[in-house]
């Protein structure tokens, strides 16, 4: 299940969005909207939630979340971008900084 965050998660939320990885959530965020898009089997679908939602291609980027670690991937197929960035992990260190700000923010440590 797919769910649109503007605020912190709850509990039930956070399970809900377990429901198809059970060890981490795929998370796309808007870094300009300050959106989270979690859940899903796809970085993809969160993605497409975002840009449903109003958000801009080039503001979207993905990563994955393991609460329980607090660990974060910062690798998707939607991270590939030739004109802005070349390889599927989040390359430029202030996008990085700003997923990880949301995430954290967002979805925390459980």
């Amino acid at each position: 299940m797919i769910l649109l965050l503007r605020d912190r998660a709850t509990p039930k939320q956070i399970e809900l969005m377990f429901q198809q990885h059970k060890f981490y959530i795929k998370t796309a965020v808007d870094i300009e909207r300050w959106v989270l898009a979690g859940g899903g089997d796809l970085h993809y679908d969160c993605e497409q939630a975002l840009l449903n939602d109003g958000s801009r291609q080039e503001n979207i980027w993905c990563a994955s979340f393991m609460p329980l670690t607090g660990r974060m991937i910062f690798e998707s197929i939607v991270n590939l971008r030739p004109r802005q960035n070349k390889s599927m992990e989040i390359l430029d260190p202030i996008i990085r900084e700003r997923v990880a700000q949301i995430i954290v923010e967002f979805l925390g440590n459980v």
